[in-house]
């Protein structure tokens, strides 16, 4: 049982909608995030950053090896905490 009053289905068509809308942009710039990380610093950069050595290796193999792993965990992170904050703004957080 909830203590939230009812609301009509075309508030709440609405509020959903405005729900995934933010949730597929927060997985949208989060996937932007991990390829350009990944893919972008990963490969098609490495030439441009050969020459920067981070832990006796070059940048770009850095990422394409240990970056994007932790870019990616960072984002797994990123991601909770905000769908955690964006369920309280929508009123759907779980107990």
């Amino acid at each position: 049982m909830t203590d939230k009053p009812q609301r009509s289905a075309l508030e709440i068509s609405e509020a959903d909608k405005a729900y995934w809308k933010s949730n597929v942009r927060i997985i949208l710039i989060s996937l932007v995030i991990w390829a350009l990380v990944s893919f972008g610093f990963g490969i098609l950069l490495r030439p441009m950053l050969s020459g920067i050595s981070v832990g006796g290796t070059d940048l770009g193999f850095w990422f394409a090896q240990q970056g994007s792993i932790l870019v990616f965990l960072a984002l797994i992170f990123f991601y909770a905490w905000r769908m955690n904050k964006l369920d309280r703004e929508f009123g759907v957080e779980e107990e």
